[in-house]
């Protein structure tokens, strides 16, 4: 029968189908084959034992995209979570989620949580920087003020949620599908910084026939798979105006006749976007001569 990987946890795998949820291992031709199972696949799985409900994944369907930094596959939409406050909110990193969805061609959706924390004008500045890129939701997952928005925004979904330790996404879990029962983790008061709680990557089922992702911080993450001429493109502000430049391979650092330079200073692309493109950028070129 067909199922779906909602966990994986020792080599065992939790596969959800008609009939309940099997915990199954793989059959020994997937580590031949190099083929590692992953949260999200959708499989072939045979029962072996229809008592204790345990079974042997016999085949995976194609993947639609993969992930190794989570582990996780067959993601619909990226649900790109950032602290209006506590953690502070670090633009750069946000904007790795973002361009490894691009990269994926996954959708994405901003959520700023925490919007309690901050004026309304501090807010809106956060959500001027992506607003006319990206669907910008604002919630307080702790007062549940625009969680019925987030919820329609991944109905009928496969969403993932990503973004610094710290920021609440088990606590928007928490919020939108209360069976979770995830850990919440607290901040650090002489850090600043979240501690992590998920331990696994896990898939629960939302109302409205959406699945989320749960998944570990991501501390570590980077964009290393972009290359420095493909960069640009990965950001849809700056890659609207590709082939206005004076010059055709140009960066957009500090080449003459740059139209994205000359869209910064007009306004016309938010200048924190444009600092962390040139951020981002000057990592990719440092970590090439190592």
């Amino acid at each position: 029968m067909d199922g779906l990987i909602i966990k994986g946890i020792g080599g065992f795998y939790y596969v959800e189908t008609e009939d309940g949820i099997i915990e199954a291992r793989g059959r020994g031709i997937f580590k031949k084959d190099g083929i590692t199972l992953a949260v999200g696949d959708r499989v072939e799985v045979a029962i072996i034992d229809e008592a204790e409900k345990k079974g042997v994944i016999n085949s995976i369907y194609p993947r639609k995209n993969q992930f190794i930094r989570p582990p996780i596959v067959n993601v619909d939409t990226f649900v790109v979570v950032f602290a209006a406050s506590k953690p502070k909110p670090n633009l750069v990193l946000v904007d790795k989620f973002l361009v490894m969805a691009e990269m994926s061609g996954v959708e994405a959706v901003i959520c700023i949580n925490k919007k309690d924390l901050v004026s309304e004008k501090q807010l809106e500045e956060y959500k001027a920087v992506y607003e006319d890129i990206y669907p910008v939701i604002a919630v307080s997952a702790k007062t549940g003020e625009g969680m019925s928005e987030l919820k329609q925004a991944i109905s009928g979904k496969t969403a993932a949620l990503a973004g610094p330790s710290g920021v609440g996404k088990s606590t928007i879990i928490n919020s939108l599908i209360p069976h979770a029962n995830m850990e919440t983790g607290s901040i650090s008061e002489k850090t600043s910084r979240g501690k992590h709680t998920t331990r696994h990557v896990e898939i629960f089922n939302a109302e409205g026939g959406g699945k989320i992702f749960d998944t570990p911080g991501f501390t570590s993450f980077d964009i290393m798979d972009a290359e420095e001429d493909s960069l640009m493109h990965y950001y849809p502000d700056i890659d609207r105006y590709t082939g206005s430049c004076y010059y055709d391979n140009c960066r957009h650092l500090k080449e003459p006749g740059c139209a994205v330079r000359a869209a910064v200073e007009a306004g016309k692309i938010n200048r924190k976007r444009y600092e962390s493109y040139t951020a981002n950028m000057e990592e990719i070129k440092n970590r090439r001569k190592y």
